[in-house]
């Protein structure tokens, strides 16, 4: 099999799909330089979410999705799960073969076995959950291999992914309960932070200050767990004095049942992620 990394002089990287996540994971890549030796072309049946991506990454404006799968090395599939299968059997008609080609697919929910066989055992394929925050290199992300990967192609993907934040390699298993920890898990957070912003202006503060200081709150928690290697409780429980504000907090957090939320919110779209593999 070929042995490509992101930094290989001539290597074609093919972005479907232009929405959302592939802008933060493409423009995160290529911000960091993790792109500059690949040419790299995009496709989107929206042209605007195209021409918008190609400008910003220095990348070709795809003609179709044909031109996409015939023409590169690597295909970023960064698709809806409903429309995965649609792609892969044009990828099956394509002749094309595993040594020839790498998908590296977001598709929430889609297995790699599913399109292992629907590609008609017509390339490599790695399953991949990203999250937004890789737009400012702080992203949190998990691959699984499929059956036909190389341990190259594995570097390919942990170079893509560490460019924009921190990779783990999990077992294929567990790639929903990520999608439901961190791929689901900014927007957990963002409500965290303007619920928190709208408690100080509860109490007088004005917008723009609580959200200010909402926002490096929690960014200095999350960094101390980060730096320290603490365990979260351990930290907490620095902070909280007998008797104190922070117990008082706390207390209201519990019984509003803060935590068993959060997990159940994590539960849920985990098993949202296993639906869209059934469906």
């Amino acid at each position: 099999m070929q042995c490509l990394s992101l930094q290989s002089h001539g290597m074609k990287i093919g972005i479907i799909g232009c929405g959302k996540m592939a802008h933060a994971l493409a423009v995160g890549a290529y911000q960091s330089g993790a792109l500059n030796h690949a040419t790299i072309m995009a496709y989107d049946p929206v042209p605007q979410a195209m021409e918008t991506l190609a400008s910003e990454i220095n990348a070709i404006s795809g003609k179709g999705l044909t031109d996409l799968i015939t023409e590169c090395d690597t295909l970023l599939l960064c698709v809806k799960p409903d429309t995965v299968g649609q792609i892969l059997t044009t990828v099956a008609e394509s002749q094309r073969t595993p040594d020839e080609l790498l998908i590296i697919s977001i598709a929430a929910g889609i297995q790699l076995d599913f399109m292992e066989r629907t590609a008609g055992h017509s390339a490599r394929f790695v399953r991949v959950m990203p999250n937004t925050p890789a737009l400012v290199g702080e992203g949190a992300a998990a691959y699984s291999l499929g059956n036909h990967t190389s341990l190259a192609d594995g570097e390919i993907v942990e170079g893509l992914l560490s460019a924009v934040g921190s990779v783990l390699h999990v077992k294929e298993q567990l790639m929903n309960a990520v999608t439901g920890l961190s791929g689901s898990g900014p927007a957990y957070i963002y409500m965290i932070i303007e619920a928190l912003a709208d408690g100080g202006v509860l109490e007088g503060l004005p917008r723009k200050q609580a959200l200010e200081l909402a926002v490096q709150t929690v960014i200095g928690a999350a960094t101390m767990v980060r730096e320290t290697g603490l365990h979260p409780a351990e930290l907490r429980d620095r902070v909280t004095s007998p008797g104190g504000t922070t117990i008082a907090g706390i207390t209201a957090l519990e019984e509003g049942g803060l935590r068993s939320t959060l997990i159940k919110a994590v539960h849920q779209a985990t098993q949202r992620g296993n639906e869209l593999g059934a469906e």
